[in-house]
């Protein structure tokens, strides 16, 4: 039978809950071993001890003291709960969504466990489940507004469109005051319910609901593009033609609003005069538009495509912007466009020199800017002439020793010429020039990397890290998710042979994109509570592709086959030197390694003595957060010891599979594992894609050779099942 407590132990129990919710742990223990003093059998409170050794990382005491709980109270809905949030924390959605039903049914008005069950659900993006708990909770509290919101944002991501917009107008059906005009949550709601009337095909009834009942609606923008593009879509040309030229008259330079108003008149690319006059005359209208002069440039051909680009070139280059080429070099898809752009910018040096006018006083302009477009169009790869490309640059550097565009394109140039140490020294030389600026900083520094120079690097870095931070550089590039970083850190480790250093990169990255998934908890309530319906939405959406991202594929990849050279090649890697040779070269590689360490562990040194210095109040706290936050493999060396590289392997290779099935490189990576895990099936479907994407390309023919010799071997010995999936699939 469950203890009781007394009234001055039961205060000292709400002191407990709320000295966790502070995260003033350590009085929250003393309180809790206070009461357990006397009531050693209490499961309420040793369930909140659980919690708080949890938040303390003590994770296995926790579970075990939890569990001790239960077996005192197991009809204690607090004990579930808890259990239920251990789980949760440790990332267990499946048994932590079990407790919490249990804990509901044993206390089943609790706000607290229904909120937490529902956040768990769409978390995990069970819809069913999140719609049976928002039901309830409307039904305990349906004076509230966000628990209808909350409804039908349920419906209308498990794809019941019609019920959400059921559940929104119902409640404001039910609403007898009307809300105010600066109402934000009442202004989103009412765009929200927009969207979804949208997004069921009624483009129509979209349009009315929109001029009737969001006139008013706080973003002005959204309502004059949803208005344009619904009028578009029904073919109101006359009327769509009006509310695009004033979405262009508030904002001249966005270069869409330009596009869809071409469409809505129905100009076609071979209307080229047409298109040109509306250009002409938002030109003419806001001569500080920059798209109005450069979008031309897009469908124009010939001689009026030489004129407007001669006279849009002239006017880049006098001004001096840095970003001309970039803003021109999707052009080259066109050859005529190709050619004509540089001799364009020729006829402007010939026709400066030959003119008695005055230099400019700002060398990155007029000649300056001229030679730098250049510089860069000889460098680029559809119009690659290295030999030229460093002639220009050099001629610009001339005239600005100081500039560091140049400079930087100058880098660029020995990169490509595949002088990767030039390319890093000269970068190098770029950054001197402006030590406060942040770009070229990380610019030098991802040069250095691709050079091998990974400690060289980092102190770079280190000059616009947080000097307090405990760990140096490398910690500060970590908390702040500095990606770019930990891959090229990572690549440029494993040139060097240190499989370990190479493996907690690419690890590193991939908890990111944990974090990033998990960081969605914070949100599901957040956005209810400020009324940000649609961005919410958007969110859910996002963070359900989220491993399409470039920066994950590119991570995974590198991990992929760097764990596919160590099944190969298992006397190979070394732990954290991972050495490949013997003798000499791998004292030399044990040597660097050693010394790589110690520069860490010194620049830590440092970092911790500087925030001390600077705040020495903090440094205990400090101390404390490290003792946290420590890391038991801060050098991989036990993601190297791995005995299973292929399973680990699996780990980064089924999100790729899943969210970037279109990359063949991610096939290829994906029939390398499964063909050694002797999952043929699986191998022949990533080679049924890699062939669907590019079967001419010379990996896939050696894959498909590989294929057939293995399944040559083995195909006999394979269950019946498996041979006609094989089959099926090689056909």
């Amino acid at each position: 039978m469950p203890q009781i407590l007394s009234t001055k132990e039961a205060n000292l129990f709400r002191q407990v809950i709320r000295d966790y919710e502070e995260k003033r742990y350590r009085a929250g223990l003393k309180a809790a071993e206070q009461i357990l003093k006397r009531n050693p059998k209490h499961g309420d409170t040793m369930s909140m001890k659980a919690l708080i050794m949890n938040a303390q990382g003590k994770t296995e005491e926790a579970f075990n003291l939890a569990k001790e709980a239960l077996k005192v109270d197991f009809k204690s809905h607090i004990c579930w709960h808890v259990y239920g949030i251990l789980y949760r924390t440790n990332k267990n959605f499946e048994e932590a969504i079990k407790a919490y039903k249990f804990a509901l049914k044993l206390e089943p008005e609790s706000q607290q466990i229904q909120r937490d069950l529902a956040i768990l659900q769409v978390q995990t993006r069970d819809y069913e489940g999140y719609v049976q708990s928002r039901f309830a909770m409307l039904k305990a509290r349906p004076q509230l507004r966000q628990n209808w919101t909350a409804l039908a944002i349920a419906h209308h991501l498990e794809g019941n469109l019609q019920e959400a917009e059921r559940i929104l107008t119902t409640y404001e059906k039910s609403v007898s005051v009307a809300p105010s005009k600066t109402d934000f949550e009442n202004s989103e709601a009412l765009l929200y319910k927009n969207s979804i009337i949208a997004e069921q095909g009624e483009t129509e009834r979209a349009l009315e609901h929109l001029e009737q009942e969001c006139k008013k609606c706080l973003d002005r923008l959204a309502v004059m593009e949803l208005r344009a593009r619904y009028l578009a879509e029904l073919g109101r040309k006359e009327e769509a033609e009006t509310a695009y030229r004033a979405l262009i008259d508030r904002n001249p330079d966005h270069t869409d609003y330009y596009r869809r108003l071409v469409d809505v008149l129905g100009l076609t690319a071979e209307d080229e005069a047409a298109q040109k006059a509306i250009f002409d005359e938002y030109s003419a209208k806001y001569p500080r538009s920059d798209a109005a002069r450069r979008l031309p440039l897009d469908f124009l051909t010939g001689d009026e495509f030489r004129t407007a680009a001669k006279a849009y070139l002239a006017l880049m280059f006098n001004k001096g912007v840095p970003s001309t080429f970039a803003n021109l070099k999707h052009l080259y898809s066109d050859s005529f466009k190709k050619d004509t752009l540089p001799s364009l910018a020729e006829e402007y040096l010939q026709e400066a020199e030959g003119s008695n006018a005055e230099a400019s006083s700002d060398s990155s302009k007029g000649v300056g800017a001229a030679l730098f477009f250049l510089a860069q169009h000889y460098n680029y790869h559809m119009s690659r002439d290295l030999t030229k490309a460093l002639e220009y640059v050099e001629k610009a550097i001339q005239l600005d020793p100081k500039s560091v565009d140049f400079q930087m394109t100058k880098a660029r140039i020995f990169k490509h010429q595949g002088d990767i140490a030039k390319a890093a020294e000269v970068m190098d030389q770029a950054r001197l020039l402006d030590t406060k600026d942040r770009y070229i900083n990380t610019k030098a520094a991802k040069y250095q990397l691709r050079n091998n120079e990974n400690e060289k690097a980092l102190n770079t870095l280190g000059l616009f890290t947080r000097a307090e931070t405990v760990g140096g550089p490398l910690a500060d590039l970590i908390d702040m998710q500095a990606m770019w970083f930990l891959t090229e850190d990572g690549e440029a480790w494993q040139r060097r042979g240190n499989v370990a250093l190479a493996l907690k990169r690419y690890h590193t990255v991939l908890n990111i994109f944990d974090i990033w998934q998990e960081d969605q908890f914070d949100f599901h309530s957040f956005s209810l509570r400020k009324g940000q319906i649609r961005a919410y939405v958007d969110m859910i959406r996002w963070e359900d592709k989220l491993r399409e991202h470039p920066f994950y594929f590119r991570a995974a990849l590198d991990a992929v086959k760097l764990y596919l050279s160590m099944y190969d090649k298992p006397e190979g890697v070394n732990g954290a030197n991972g050495n490949n040779a013997n003798g000499e070269d791998a004292a030399e590689k044990k040597k660097a390694a050693k010394k790589a360490k110690k520069e860490a562990q010194k620049a830590e040194k440092e970092a911790a003595e500087r925030a001390a210095k600077q705040n020495p109040n903090k440094a205990q706290k400090d101390k404390e957060e490290e003792v946290k936050k420590k890391d038991d493999d801060p050098n991989g060396v036990k993601l190297a010891e791995t005995k299973d590289p292929l399973g680990d392997a699996m780990k980064f290779l089924e999100p790729l599979l899943q969210f970037s099935p279109k990359n063949i490189e991610g096939q290829i990576a994906g029939f390398e594992v499964y063909i050694r895990r002797k999952k043929y099936v699986l191998a022949a479907k990533c080679l049924k894609a890699a062939q669907a994407l590019d079967e001419n390309h010379v990996k896939v023919q050696e894959l498909a050779a590989t294929m057939q010799k293995t399944m040559d071997g083995v195909l006999e010995s394979l269950a019946p099942k498996i041979q006609e999936a094989l089959k099926t699939e090689l056909a």
